[in-house]
């Protein structure tokens, strides 16, 4: 019965795996159109964050769970396992994972100083800042990446393939003391740092929200605001607190366990392949929900955003489409009748004005 729930737990990853590339990287793509090319509701600043966010992920789905994780569990022998595959894939998986992460963080940040200060509100409010922001952050986590191509080898290992011994190279952590410490150093970046970052900053949203709305009346919050930026401004921190919401749920098991696994089974002897020892299933679950993480946003924008729900409809029924062909026509049409008339022969009577409803005014 243990070796059918193993068979079957492994089963399970290799459909879930290409499911989510299936699933994720059409989803975030078109989560990109949506939010960059249609009339979402969103600031903006959250325009720019979120569509940055859609590509930052789709690059994740293809280097860890398209070429990393749906090749180990369905090809013998990937390309990667061989000079210079294993440390280029190292350095793009965690760059595409640091930059994701970032970005919920430095969206967080910024959300919070436009809250609470004026002067952040007219600099951080600028499109043009906000790019270079996005840029700064998928830059630097490309550059902090770097060291992750160092951690692993490719060296040969024996493996059992149909009743014969085969002998593969394959790309292996390097059992080596700096190893150990990029790998601490690369796990609280792109999970213990950003998930705390995020839970603090949210809560002082929260509470910056809720003495506002205790000190200020309707009025003069809108007064403040003004009532589009305000409504902005909520659907924003809404959409903002989702995202964030379900970037902590599904990637804090994954820091947890990957921190009990470096700590109590660090060891080159330990088989992280055995399913039989609680701790590699909980650790392989973690992975699961932490991926799950890169393919969720466009589900989230659906279930928060009106706005989003709407424009979604009209794409998916075309409605967008015959509005701006109607549109059109009536542009053209109008343009026609001007042009008419402009050229039509100006009339030779004389022309009389008649004023009506005048006033006298002291």
């Amino acid at each position: 019965m243990e070796g059918d729930g193993v068979v079957a737990f492994v089963t399970v990853q290799k459909i879930y795996y290409p499911l989510l590339c299936i699933l994720g990287i059409p989803a975030n793509i078109f989560t990109f159109y949506m939010i960059r090319f249609r009339k979402c509701g969103m600031s903006t600043t959250a325009i720019v964050y979120l569509s940055c966010l859609a590509i930052v992920d789709t690059f994740y789905l293809v280097w860890v769970i398209l070429i990393d994780l749906t090749l180990t569990f369905w090809v013998l022998q990937p390309f990667w396992h061989s000079n210079p595959w294993c440390g280029i894939l190292g350095f793009l998986q965690y760059g595409s994972l640091y930059s994701s992460s970032w970005i919920v963080v430095v969206f967080t940040i910024e959300r919070f100083l436009v809250l609470s200060s004026t002067t952040a509100k007219q600099h951080l409010s600028q499109a043009w800042v906000t790019k270079l922001t996005c840029t700064a952050i998928v830059l630097v986590a490309h550059m902090v990446s770097v060291p992750m191509g160092w951690i692993n080898e490719v060296r040969p290992v024996n493996f059992t393939v149909d009743g014969e011994n085969v002998t593969l190279p394959r790309c292996r952590y390097r059992d080596q003391t700096y190893s150990m410490i990029i790998v601490w150093i690369a796990t609280f970046l792109s999970g213990g740092i950003p998930i705390v970052l995020v839970i603090i900053f949210n809560y002082l949203i929260g509470y910056h929200l809720y003495r506002a709305s205790s000190i200020f009346t309707k009025e003069e919050q809108r007064i403040m605001y003004g009532r589009r930026t305000r409504g902005a401004l909520r659907r924003t921190v809404l959409l903002l607190g989702t995202v964030s919401a379900a970037f902590v749920l599904l990637s804090l098991p994954r820091f947890i366990t990957y921190c009990i696994l470096r700590t109590q089974h660090n060891d080159e002897n330990f088989n992280r392949n055995d399913y039989s020892i609680p701790i590699n299933v909980a650790g392989d679950l973690a992975n699961m929900l932490q991926n799950l993480n890169s393919t969720t946003n466009f589900l989230l924008y659906c279930m928060v955003s009106r706005c989003f729900r709407r424009e979604l409809l009209q794409v998916m029924t075309c409605k967008a489409k015959a509005q701006e062909l109607g549109s059109l026509l009536n542009h053209t049409t109008m343009k026609v009748f001007s042009v008419t008339d402009h050229k039509a022969a100006p009339s030779t009577s004389p022309m009389t004005v008649v004023l009506t409803g005048l006033r006298t005014t002291e």
